[in-house]
C-alpha cells in the first residue's frame, strides 16, 4: 500500500489558477460588496484555499462612484486619520470621500477585511479600482462576476 498518496496537498502560489474578474459596484451596498471581494481576492471560494498564501483572484472593480451606503451611513460615517504629530488627527465624512475618491472608500473597505500582515498586503495588490465603467486590464481578458450568486 501506497503511504504517500493519502497526503494532502497544500496549495501555493504557483499552483494556484489565478483568474480576473470583474465586479461592477452599480447599487451595491459597501459593505457586502467589500466582504464579497475580499474573498475572492483571498481565495475562500476555491478549494485549493489555503490560509498560508496567495491563491486567490484579481478583482476589477468598476464604477466606484456609484456605490450606495445603507441607513444614515453617508451622513454618519467618519473616517479617521493621523498624521503623527500632535493635533494631527484629520476626520473625513463618508460623503465628502465618496464625491471627492470613490475608489479611496472601497479600497479602505476591502482593505480592512484582509488579514493584517505581509499576507494581507500583497492581496491588497490582487484589487484595482477604478471611477466609471472603463479601465485598463483589457490584456487579462477578465469575465464579469456577478456577487448575487455568490454566498
Amino acid at each position: 500500500m501506497d503511504t504517500l498518496s493519502y497526503r494532502t496537498i497544500s496549495g501555493n502560489a504557483q499552483t494556484a489558477d489565478k483568474k480576473w474578474f470583474i465586479v461592477d459596484a452599480d447599487g451595491q451596498t459597501v459593505g457586502r460588496l467589500a466582504s464579497k471581494v475580499a474573498k475572492i481576492i483571498r481565495g475562500k471560494y476555491k478549494t485549493c484555499y489555503t490560509p498560508h498564501a496567495d491563491c486567490g483572484d484579481n478583482v476589477i472593480v468598476i464604477n466606484a462612484e456609484k456605490i450606495a451606503f445603507s441607513g444614515t451611513k453617508l451622513e454618519n460615517k467618519e473616517y479617521i486619520r493621523y498624521s503623527g504629530y500632535p493635533g494631527g488627527q484629520r476626520f473625513t465624512s463618508a460623503e465628502s470621500m465618496l464625491k471627492n475618491h470613490p475608489e479611496r472608500l472601497i479600497e479602505k473597505a476591502i482593505k480592512g477585511m484582509l488579514p493584517k500582515n505581509t499576507l494581507g498586503r500583497k492581496l491588497f495588490t490582487n484589487l484595482k479600482v477604478y471611477v466609471g465603467d472603463t479601465h485598463k486590464h483589457e490584456a487579462q481578458q477578465p469575465t464579469l462576476l456577478k456577487l448575487d450568486t455568490l454566498k
